[in-house]
């Protein structure tokens, strides 16, 4: 199911004071629509992993570049490509080995965009862990931004927990289970919630 942003606010500002007084703050949210393909997507992920999303974007449109411009390569296109080549577009070399792991996944078929459509949160989440470079935190970004899945709550997150803390009054960083607590109320919108917290906190979102 997608995200229904109509329903999601109705259901936040009628569950929660604070995020109905954040919600009539910050106005409603125009989300990004998704990349042409989850694995275009993925391999922006771990491209802008702990980068600047100027430097980041440099070197994603390079390593797009090195296949044309006919749109974005398939999994064996990169699969074929010498890692010297890869690495003269600027990948670094963990950047590089979580790529090909991924294009590995996609070209064998144990990812596709129909079955990461298909599966729940969770077994999205696992399939994606496997993946060399792939943590929870960026599978949940997944979720949230190209699937548009509407009730994911990443608890680890530091600008969500950053958030809560001076929305809710917290006097410190709130743990995982006080974050699940917090939250409980906006099921089944949490990813709408985390949508207007990062925007409340004028967070910058992970790229998509």
């Amino acid at each position: 199911m997608a995200l229904d942003l109509e329903r999601a606010d109705a259901h936040l500002a009628a569950a929660d004071p604070v995020m109905a007084a954040l919600i009539e703050s910050v106005g409603p949210l125009e989300p990004r629509p998704p990349r042409p393909g989850h694995f275009e997507a993925l391999c922006r992920s771990i491209v802008y992993q702990q980068l600047s999303g100027r430097a980041a974007g440099a070197i994603f449109e390079r390593f797009r570049a090195l296949y044309g411009s006919d749109g974005f390569p398939a999994p064996a296109d990169v699969l074929a490509t010498p890692p010297e080549t890869l690495r003269a577009a600027g990948l670094s070399r963990q950047k590089i080995a979580s790529i090909l792991s991924l294009a590995g996944h996609f070209a064998s078929g144990e990812l596709d965009d129909a079955n990461l459509h298909r599966w729940p949160d969770e077994e999205v989440i696992a399939h994606l862990q496997r993946v060399r470079g792939i943590g929870r935190w960026t599978a949940e970004m997944f979720l949230i931004f190209q699937l548009q899945r509407p009730d994911v709550l990443p608890v680890n997150d530091l600008g969500i927990n950053r958030a809560i803390m001076r929305r809710y009054g917290l006097p410190g960083m709130p743990k995982p289970a006080e974050v699940r607590a917090i939250g409980a109320p906006w099921r089944p919108f949490a990813s709408a919630a985390c949508l207007y917290l990062w925007r409340g906190e004028d967070t910058a979102l992970p790229a998509g």
